[in-house]
């Protein structure tokens, strides 16, 4: 009776989790459309969640001398570039579309697997690789000459990568007797994150005021910081911890895969709140996109004794269950 409960719970969780990663870019846009700078959205997002979460890097405080390199990496990587890049992204390209190109990351996971530690995957997942990106080409409309941004499908683009760095460093915390705590990798790389991004986003320059105003949320105007509140705490907080208990709750196969709806609540709440509306191709081509994420992640090659490579993200991001049983947490790049 307890582990199908457990389940349940779990997978109940992971959806939770899923659905705050994927309002965080709805909230946020308003926010960059009202004024403020992309990078100090990110910033305000980083530093109000650390500031939350700074009980718990204090109970971990152990993991600044035992695993130093994990969390600056993680800091680097699953907070500040993801976060940016996504943010930076929007700020230029339709929510859904950025969301739905940062899930190539799965692909670019297995291509991790498979040129870097040389190590074989199945035809299943090539197969995967290979809808993600035909569905990406549908996403920009690349018959019509590519007409989105370019460089915000650069940046999108760039926030896959950093996503995966985070599922590549989130196979190491789990490495060893001693796993890092993800919930202790979490704050740290909030902690770290923040001191980046405060000298990249420069936030002393932010037209603070515009905090008190409102922001145009499909043609209704909203507090500012109610949205801001959104972003630190559902979007962010929340998102993590409730993924972090989901996948010690399910698999960290089952927990991306259910992740993967993350994308799909992203476009949809971008679709009803900010009516950005998606061409049929481009609909298709997402769902191409979750698709090949998904047969990415299941046929993701083993280990013996536990997962190697998973796939699945952000924010975000960081987005998802990670690569390691031991610290699969969703990128929150998102």
């Amino acid at each position: 009776m307890h582990a199908p409960l457990g389940k349940s719970v779990g997978l109940g969780l992971a959806l939770g989790s899923a659905f705050a990663f994927g309002g965080s870019g709805v909230a946020a846009k308003p926010l960059i459309e009202a004024g403020l700078d992309p990078l100090h959205v990110v910033w305000l997002r980083v530093a109000g969640s650390a500031l939350i979460m700074l009980p718990v890097a204090w109970r971990h405080r152990d993991l600044v001398l035992r695993r130093p390199a994990l969390l600056v990496g993680f800091g680097l990587l699953a907070v500040a570039g993801v976060q940016a890049c996504y943010f930076a992204a929007i700020s230029r390209i339709p929510v859904g579309v950025a969301l739905l190109v940062e899930y190539l990351a799965p692909a670019l996971v297995l291509g991790w697997v498979r040129f870097v530690q040389r190590r074989p995957v199945t035809r299943a997942a090539a197969v995967g690789v290979v809808l993600a990106v035909g569905g990406l080409a549908c996403v920009v409309e690349v018959w019509a000459g590519l007409t989105f941004d370019a460089f915000g499908l650069m940046l999108a683009l760039a926030a896959a990568c950093c996503q995966v760095g985070y599922f590549v460093l989130a196979d190491q915390g789990s490495d060893g007797d001693d796993p890092a705590d993800p919930l202790g990798v979490i704050a740290y790389g909030l902690l770290i994150g923040t001191v980046v991004l405060t000298a990249v986003a420069r936030p002393w320059g932010m037209d603070w005021s515009l905090l008190g105003g409102r922001a145009d949320v499909g043609g209704t105007q909203v507090p500012a910081v109610l949205l801001l509140g959104w972003v630190v705490l559902i979007a962010t907080v929340v998102a993590y911890v409730t993924g972090v208990i989901s996948v010690r709750k399910l698999s960290p196969q089952v927990a991306g895969v259910v992740a993967c709806l993350e994308a799909v609540i992203a476009t949809v709440l971008a679709w009803v709140l900010l009516r950005e509306h998606l061409s049929a191709p481009q609909i298709i081509g997402g769902a191409l996109v979750l698709v090949g994420a998904f047969i990415a992640q299941s046929q993701a090659p083993k280990a013996p004794s536990r997962p190697v490579a998973g796939g699945g993200p952000e924010d975000g991001p960081a987005r998802s269950a990670g690569a390691g049983a031991e610290l699969s947490v969703p990128h929150g790049a998102t």
